[in-house]
């Protein structure tokens, strides 16, 4: 099956698993990280989040967890579809209010909020192994900003129901350190 394919099949399996979720616990099974998590998570830098779409796993706890701990948050920013993923501090997980709509419709940190590079990024997902391979929503965003930032702990957020047995790898697609789900903390790798 090819990427294409596989990208459906996640999609359309975790739309259903998360609908299968009560809405007022699907925050809660992220509410804080696993302490062994913590553990991958260095002492200082920054904190890399992304803006969850609907069906993702959530990050806003993490957000204002980190936060709370005294941690500079990160978000990703687009200056425009075609450019390249960069990051942002993100200084209110709260109300969000240094936050405006990107080119992808995907709140983001405002055009003068200074750039970041996070040490370890929280990366969204469709699909992922118990070995960290991970398969994301196809524009290769994260797999890019992770190949120009090889030091950085790249941890994957996902439902139970996205882990899938074999997934196919190519040369740029990297894999993660860790992935954490409402049930389980797969890694480190």
């Amino acid at each position: 099956m090819d990427k294409a394919a596989i990208r459906k099949t996640l999609r359309a399996k975790r739309r259903d698993h998360v609908a299968a979720l009560p809405e007022n616990m699907r925050a809660l099974m992220f509410h804080r990280p696993p302490a062994p998590l913590l553990d991958l998570v260095p002492d200082d830098g920054v904190i890399g989040l992304y803006r969850a779409a609907p069906l993702e796993a959530p990050t806003a706890s993490y957000a204002r967890f980190f936060f709370e701990q005294g941690r500079t948050i990160a978000l990703p920013r687009f200056w425009a579809k075609d450019r390249a993923m960069d990051f942002a501090v993100h200084a209110d997980p709260y109300e969000e209010s240094d936050c405006e709509a990107g080119p992808f419709g995907i709140p983001q940190p405002v055009g003068d909020a200074d750039s970041a590079n996070p040490s370890v990024l929280f990366v969204p997902l469709l699909g992922f192994t118990a070995e960290g391979a991970r398969i994301g929503q196809g524009g290769g965003h994260y797999d890019r900003w992770l190949a120009d930032h090889p030091d950085t702990v790249a941890i994957g957020m996902a439902w139970d129901a996205q882990v899938c047995d074999e997934l196919p790898m190519e040369a740029h697609d990297k894999p993660l350190s860790a992935v954490v789900t409402p049930t389980r903390l797969y890694g480190p790798f």
